[in-house]
C-alpha cells in the first residue's frame, strides 16, 4: 500500500475544499441518513452509523444537522429515500476507479458518471471488473501540520494497538485497520494523544500504479476531482500513486 496516503492526502484536502461549499456536510447527511435507515438510530448497536456519525464530528458537522439526517433515516422525520449501489470504471493511464453511489434518481447519477468519465478520458466498466482490485478496511487518516508526530513512537503505537499497516509521508500519516478494528484501534490511538482527521471504512487498492507522466497525472487528478464533485458520487477510489517529483510539477496547475 506504499504510496496510498499520498492519494488520501489529496482527498483530505479535496474534503477541505467540498466543506466551504457544503457539498461534504450534503454527501455526509446522506451517508447518515443511509446507515440510520439500514440499520436503526442507535450508535450502539449500529456501527456503520457509528462511524457515519464520527465521520461528521471530524468535519465538525453541527450536532443538530447529525441528529435530523439520523431522524429521516429511521422515519421520525420526513425525508428521501436513498438507493446505494456502486459503479466501476477506469480512468487515463489505465487507473482503477470504485466510486460508491447513493443517490434519490439512479438514472441521473448513471447519465451524470458517464457524462463526467466521457469528458475526461475515463470509461465505466463492467460489475465487478474492478472490486477485485481493492479491499475493504479501516483507514485513520493524522495530519501532521496538526499534530506533532515521533515516526518511531508513532508506529510503535499503532501496531500496538492492533493496527495493520502504517504510512508515514512528509504532511499526513494513514494507518490501515481490519474494519472490525477501526474503532479499537482509532480509540487506543486517542488515548495515547494522537488527533485523527477522518477515520472510515474504505476500499484500499491492494496494489498501486506509478504515474510519472505529468499529463496523465493531471488527467488522472482531474477527473476524479470531477467525479467528487457529483452530488451522488459519495466515495470515488483509485489505484494509483503519484511521485513526489511529478506532484510538484503538477500542483499548481490543478
Amino acid at each position: 500500500m506504499a504510496g496510498h496516503s499520498k492519494w488520501a492526502n489529496i482527498k483530505h484536502k479535496k474534503a477541505k475544499e467540498d466543506k466551504a461549499r457544503g457539498k461534504l456536510f450534503s454527501k455526509l447527511v446522506k451517508k447518515i441518513t443511509v446507515a440510520a435507515r439500514n440499520g436503526g438510530g442507535d450508535l450502539e448497536t449500529n456501527n456503520d452509523l457509528a462511524l457515519a456519525v464520527q465521520k461528521a464530528k471530524d468535519a465538525n458537522m453541527p450536532k443538530d444537522n447529525i441528529e435530523r439526517a439520523i431522524k429521516r433515516g429511521t422515519g421520525d422525520l420526513e425525508g428521501v429515500n436513498y438507493e446505494e449501489f456502486v459503479y466501476e470504471g477506469y480512468a487515463p493511464a489505465g487507473v482503477a476507479l470504485y466510486m460508491e453511489i447513493m443517490t434519490d434518481n439512479r438514472n441521473r447519477a448513471a447519465s451524470d458518471v458517464r457524462h463526467v468519465l466521457s469528458k475526461n478520458g475515463g470509461n465505466l466498466g463492467e460489475s465487478g471488473c474492478v472490486a477485485w482490485m481493492f479491499e475493504r478496511k479501516g483507514q485513520l487518516i493524522i495530519d501532521r501540520s496538526e499534530n506533532e508526530i515521533d515516526e518511531d513512537e508513532i508506529m510503535m503505537a499503532a501496531l500496538e494497538s492492533g493496527a495493520e499497516d502504517i504510512t508515514i509521508e512528509a504532511d499526513s500519516v494513514e494507518i490501515i485497520t481490519d474494519p472490525s478494528d477501526l474503532k479499537e484501534v482509532r480509540t487506543a490511538m486517542e488515548e495515547a494523544g494522537y488527533k485523527f482527521d477522518s477515520g472510515d471504512i474504505a476500499m484500499v487498492p491492494e496494489n498501486v500504479l506509478d504515474i510519472t507522466d505529468p499529463n496523465d497525472a493531471k488527467k488522472v487528478l482531474r477527473l476524479i476531482d470531477a467525479l467528487e464533485d457529483q452530488d451522488d458520487i459519495q466515495e470515488v477510489y483509485a489505484n494509483f500513486n503519484i511521485p513526489d517529483d511529478v506532484m510538484v510539477e503538477i500542483e499548481d496547475e490543478l
